[in-house]
């Protein structure tokens, strides 16, 4: 697990037409079942069932994402910051790569 630069990783996906940001969402979910310690919650797995669902898995996840990195700063002995609500109402204006950037920005304290 490695720190990522968010503005670049932003960069990327705008320069790649959001083919980076399928690979960032599946490594960052990833990253972040690890902190928490829930080998269970793997990119792939919820990325396949956002394709599957049209897209409506991907609030699902985003709330699930808030309660894992809680539950990874709890671990940690940080102040649990719980931005699950947060995420899912940028998820639901079209904006989950802020809610990428926020949660990379999250897992970068965490490393």
């Amino acid at each position: 697990m490695s720190r990522r630069s968010v503005a670049f990783a932003i960069i990327l996906s705008l320069i790649t037409c959001g083919l980076y940001t399928i690979y960032w969402f599946i490594v960052l979910t990833n990253e972040v079942g690890e902190l928490s310690g829930d080998y269970t919650f793997t990119g792939g797995k919820h990325f396949l069932l956002t394709l599957v669902t049209c897209g409506i898995w991907s609030f699902i996840w985003a709330y699930q994402v808030g309660k894992h990195i809680a539950e990874a700063q709890r671990q940690r002995g940080q102040y649990p910051s719980d931005n699950s609500v947060l995420y899912v109402i940028l998820t639901l204006f079209g904006l989950g790569i802020v809610t990428y950037a926020l949660v990379q920005s999250d897992v970068n304290k965490l490393v």
